[in-house]
């Protein structure tokens, strides 16, 4: 069906006397000014590097006709076209011009579908909206009692035994009861998925028969990624695909899960310009891309291209997209990879005022999505961790860094007799990074606090593989970061031996539970809650199979961290359930002290030595019906404390409604944990084991 350069085109003429509109962009149902004509559709296309656009299609015969877009306004070709049909296939090229001899004409950059033929070549199709919704509505989980997984659509259910295998690795395995329950015990609130706009796999990982299984290669920005769907909603055709993706997100809002969209804006997956044109390239190359003053791609991302949202078309195809996304699929929100690159002015720095976050957050239609920044890109001044503006939360690398060094990397140097950093830095992240979102007008809850994400280490080999091990990914091991802040226990990768499981395992835990008991928003990443590996391969882009799929067969050690992550997030909730609603954003609803080792506040000096590794964390409000009392204790040794003194604490507590008494709810170290229940005084001695996260309740 693709067109080649011999073809003799079946010519259609566009509706004429009939009034054609440059709005909305794509194609779309009823034309202006031909009520009588259901078959008449609006075509509009923003092509200012073509003199004349046709736009081709299959027509309800099964032929490929092409009709002339006559009218013309602001470089937006648009015409009423007859006979173009939901489920039809179409894209756009130049009048008059060569046809490409492979076939790939342009697609429409607004296309709410893309479909493959036979001939490898891909079009835009046109798809109706329209979906039974019922009482569904977005779910708005307030910030503060978010937490968010990170998963990927396919390798989420593609191995679970409990799940048809019909269903495994789709939109509908995600949304299957099985799947869903996991999260609801797991005690998330929202899925945060990684991209399933339709993308392709680059060039050089199809020369190494390798796929980009992560899906950062975006071929069309309002289009579902088909191959996520079920065989029998690919069979059906685009619409099924649609209703497929609908259904998830319908079956994950009735469980009370928001879902939240990994969107790649910052560039495309026509790559370098020596790369196949698809669609914004032949459209308009100077428009849609960044170019420097010699005229070559100014490339912020690593990819070969970068979109150049100073030009208002760019701005507005973002902003359409999402809307799109948020109206049709009601998407709950969207986190934007490498958003310093959407964000940057036309002398290319960051600015925290450009016009795209302006009107992304001024957007009544997105108002009240919530709204995540990967806050970086690879070019100078890339990372901006803390600068985005309100409503923006950011992911914070700080975070990450600084708990797998107090946690991880700094365990193994203090076992191989060196010295970690002391606790200061940690308490820091506890806090929520005030300190590095003040400066935006932003508090803790700006926060996505992670340790792991798709992209690295999983939490069981941060604590099992001192090297990245990339070599299946076939560039020599070269690629991924080597810089991990890992410590794999004496021994690299998997084991048999209990004992060193167990340490393993206290380490993840210690990092999970800091992970969850710190102020901001926590985003776990899938797998880390059952032990998942991936066998050292921090850049597992490429690698769609077991590596990268979760395995629900669980071992013991694994079922016993699964058991410890549900409880970490029971005492969270329960917590957060117990403090007023503006815990933690107001500094009168919240409090937090800091205790040393003999339950006096921590002393500045004391902050500052390397060698203080312990501290005791009280948070709560006074408002609140219970305080949370959690104690760190990074060394290698198990420590005697004094439980905050009972004098102190009448001090900072004039209420004194909770008394003075600490209950013991969980520990890190298995032999405090086999004490839960345990009750203490304030002042009253206690021993916190080596290495341990140990969590009271007052």
């Amino acid at each position: 069906m693709a067109p080649t350069a011999g073809d003799l085109p079946a010519r259609l003429q566009g509706v004429k006397g009939y009034l054609s509109r440059p709005f909305p962009f794509g194609v779309s149902a009823h034309a202006p000014g031909a009520p009588d004509l259901p078959d008449t559709v609006n075509v509009a296309v923003y092509a200012p590097g073509l003199k004349e656009v046709d736009i081709w299609f299959v027509d309800p015969l099964g032929r490929l006709v092409s009709v002339p877009l006559f009218d013309e306004t602001y470089d937006i070709f648009h015409g009423t076209v007859e006979q173009l049909r939901p489920g039809a296939r179409y894209a756009f090229w130049e009048r008059g011009a060569s046809l490409p001899e492979n076939g790939q004409l342009l697609l429409d950059p607004w296309g709410r579908a893309i479909e493959q033929d036979d001939a490898g070549v891909y079009w835009s199709v046109y798809v109706e909206s329209g979906f039974d919704w019922g009482g569904d509505r977005r779910l708005h989980v307030p910030w503060r009692d978010t937490v968010i997984y990170e998963a990927h659509v396919k390798g989420q259910a593609m191995l679970h035994p409990d799940i048809p295998e019909e269903l495994r690795g789709t939109y509908a395995g995600l949304a299957h009861p099985v799947m869903v329950k996991h999260l609801q015990d797991l005690g998330v609130t929202a899925v945060e998925l990684l991209p399933i706009h339709f993308h392709i796999d680059e060039p050089h990982l199809q020369e190494l028969g390798l796929p980009n299984y992560w899906g950062y290669n975006t071929l069309g920005f309002f289009a579902p990624h088909s191959g996520y769907a079920t065989a029998a909603a690919r069979a059906a055709g685009p619409k099924a695909v649609q209703d497929e993706v609908k259904g998830m997100v319908k079956a994950l809002h009735s469980a009370g899960i928001e879902v939240l969209l990994d969107v790649v804006f910052n560039h495309t997956a026509e790559g370098g310009k020596d790369q196949q044109t698809y669609s914004w390239r032949g459209l308009g190359d100077t428009q849609y891309y960044r170019h420097d003053a010699e005229g070559r791609y100014f490339d912020t991302t690593g990819c070969g291209n970068t979109l150049d949202f100073n030009q208002p078309t760019v701005v507005r195809m973002a902003l359409d997209s999402l809307r799109h996304w948020v109206e049709e699929y009601h998407i709950d929100g969207f986190r934007f990879d490498l958003a310093v690159a959407l964000s940057r002015d036309t002398h290319n720095h960051f600015n925290p005022r450009h016009p795209f976050l302006v009107a992304l957050t001024s957007d009544s239609v997105l108002t009240g999505t919530k709204l995540i920044a990967e806050p970086w890109d690879v070019s100078m001044g890339g990372w901006q961790t803390g600068r985005f503006p309100q409503p923006f939360h950011d992911w914070n690398d700080h975070f990450r860094d600084i708990v797998r060094e107090f946690w991880v990397s700094d365990h193994g140097a203090l076992l191989a007799g060196g010295q970690g950093g002391s606790v200061a830095r940690l308490a820091s992240c506890l806090a929520g990074s005030r300190d590095l979102f003040a400066p935006s007008g932003r508090g803790a809850l700006s926060s996505i606090n992670f340790v792991t994400a798709h992209d690295g280490f999983t939490l069981r080999d941060l604590v099992s593989y001192d090297r990245k091990h990339n070599e299946d990914n076939g560039e020599d091991n070269r690629d991924g970061h080597s810089h991990n802040r890992s410590y794999n226990h004496g021994l690299e990768g998997a084991t048999a031996d209990e004992e060193l499981m167990a340490r393993r395992r206290q380490t993840a835990l210690n990092v999970m539970a800091t992970l969850l008991l710190s102020l901001g928003v926590p985003m776990l990443t899938a797998g880390d809650e059952i032990g998942k590996t991936q066998e050292g391969n921090n850049n597992a882009y490429c690698q769609d199979n077991p590596l990268t799929w979760l395995d629900w067969t669980l071992s013991e050690d694994q079922r016993t961290m699964l058991e410890n992550t549900r409880a970490l997030m029971r005492l969270r909730k329960e917590f957060m359930a117990g403090q007023p609603h503006t815990f933690p954003t107001h500094d009168d609803s919240s409090y937090m002290h800091w205790f040393n080792a003999e339950g006096m506040p921590m002393r500045r000096e004391e902050w500052t030595r390397p060698e203080t590794r312990l501290v005791q964390m009280l948070l709560g409000s006074p408002e609140g019906k219970l305080d949370g009392l959690v104690v760190f204790n990074g060394s290698t040794e198990s420590v005697r404390i004094r439980m905050p003194d009972p004098d102190i604490l009448r001090t900072l507590r004039p209420q004194d409604r909770r008394g003075t008494t600490f209950q013991l709810q969980f520990s890190t170290a298995e032999g405090s944990l086999r004490r839960r229940g345990a009750t203490l005084k304030a002042g009253e001695p206690e021993r916190i084991e080596a290495h341990s996260v140990t969590v009271y309740r007052a």
